[in-house]
């Protein structure tokens, strides 16, 4: 009896409070760290159950309460509310701009405003928002907002240029643009006045949701490139990008009207674009002789690089050798040699040995002193083919000889 309680008093119960007394701190510690670690997994694993069966019996309520169409609006907000929808100005303006001229795209195409996503780039073709009226101001070229950083509405108003007093409005035209998919077309829009009184000497275009027309999403605004606008009379000494054929000479970059290039080409009997291509393809050194020392090398290429965006036709003429009509040359509206004709088949200038090359050349130069033995055909077939029977094809007639033409126009 004695030996077991020497033994109970050797082996105290675990749960004692003399064991408790005796227990480490550490041990209290890990225990509470152990607990603290198992709730944290369990919630973690149990919240997306919860938030499944939460969203589940919303949707559930909603669908026995709310009608359809509010649900899906109420879901297209929060979509929109997500993004970051912006307007853009998808292309640049046609500089110079002058007063009284209508506003146009490069290359005279139609300026758009589109809506897009701005974290992926793309346009916004459905919803609200896809359809909103956009409404076009001008703002102030000092207008610096940073296209990846945000202004705000006070920003963007605050730039908003108004008419001088007692002058009519700043801008007139078609200043409200309906989106159609999130894509917006610019119509009738021109300046009033130049941009020479203002600070920057400089105007932009923005364009910004119509005013009550917002579904209370953020879109922001959008602005062009700074452009000065000048005066009307400006526009009688403007230069065409391109220059079209017919061009009266001076509309080339570097050669004023009525300036010292443009009365050494007249005198020259060069008065329009073609003209002077036409030199520039026969004898470019003649040409760049009558422009004289006055003109720069990089005057010069600037002139002659200009020229060469030329929007060319089809027309073709031939030169012939001999009665026959058996040999001549063949070459486009700027007398640039395309091949040889030789009993009716035609052999491009590529498949020609040097030899020959230089012989059709002085043939072009002839031609080009003889205009008014010229005979003109449709070239759209010739160009396709390397070898064909001119014969077949159907002249359109005998060219007037230079001496014929008025002055700044050119044969067609």
């Amino acid at each position: 009896m004695a030996q077991k309680r020497f033994l109970e008093n050797e082996l105290p119960d675990a749960g004692s409070p003399e064991e408790k007394r005796h227990r480490p701190p550490a041990f209290n510690a890990a225990k509470a760290e152990a607990l603290n670690f198992l709730t944290e997994r369990f919630c973690s694993a149990l919240e997306p159950l919860l938030r499944r069966v939460v969203n589940e019996e919303i949707e559930r309520a909603l669908a026995k309460h709310v009608p359809a169409k509010i649900q899906s609006s109420t879901r297209h907000i929060n979509e929109s509310a997500s993004r970051n929808l912006q307007l853009q100005f998808r292309n640049k303006l046609s500089l110079p701009i002058f007063t009284g001229s209508r506003i146009e795209g490069e290359q005279c195409c139609p300026i758009q405003v589109v809506l897009v996503d701005a974290s992926t780039g793309q346009i916004i073709t459905s919803g609200s928002e896809s359809s909103t009226k956009v409404e076009i101001v001008v703002l102030e070229g000092d207008f610096e907002g940073d296209e990846e950083e945000d202004w705000n509405d006070k920003d963007f108003d605050s730039h908003v240029v108004r008419e001088r007093d007692g002058k009519r409005p700043l801008l007139t035209g078609d200043l409200l643009i309906n989106l159609k998919e999130g894509v917006g077309i610019l119509g009738e829009l021109t300046f009033t006045d130049n941009s020479s009184w203002i600070r920057s000497r400089k105007f932009r275009l923005g364009a910004r949701v119509a005013a009550g027309c917002g579904s209370g999403i953020k879109i922001r605004e959008a602005k062009t490139e700074a452009f000065t606008v000048k005066d009307h009379r400006g526009e009688l000494y403007k230069k065409h990008y391109p220059p079209a054929l017919h061009d009266e000479v001076w509309r080339l970059d570097r050669i004023g009207k009525e300036g010292a290039f443009h009365k050494r080409l007249n005198q020259e009997k060069i008065f329009s674009v073609q003209d002077f291509l036409r030199l520039l393809f026969i004898d470019p050194q003649k040409l760049r002789n009558v422009l004289g020392t006055g003109m720069s090398n990089k005057m010069w290429e600037g002139t002659v690089e200009h020229a060469k965006t030329c929007m060319l036709d089809n027309k073709l003429y031939v030169y012939y050798a001999d009665a026959h009509h058996n040999i001549g040359v063949i070459f486009n509206v700027i007398c640039k040699l395309l091949g040889f004709l030789a009993d009716g088949q035609f052999i491009l200038v590529d498949e020609l040995s040097e030899a020959q090359k230089v012989v059709t050349s002085k043939m072009v130069k002839h031609a080009y002193e003889h205009l008014d033995q010229l005979v003109e055909y449709d070239g759209s077939h010739v160009i396709d083919n390397k070898s064909c029977n001119l014969t077949a094809l159907s002249a359109v007639g005998e060219l007037p000889g230079r001496s014929t033409w008025p002055q700044g126009t050119s044969p067609e």
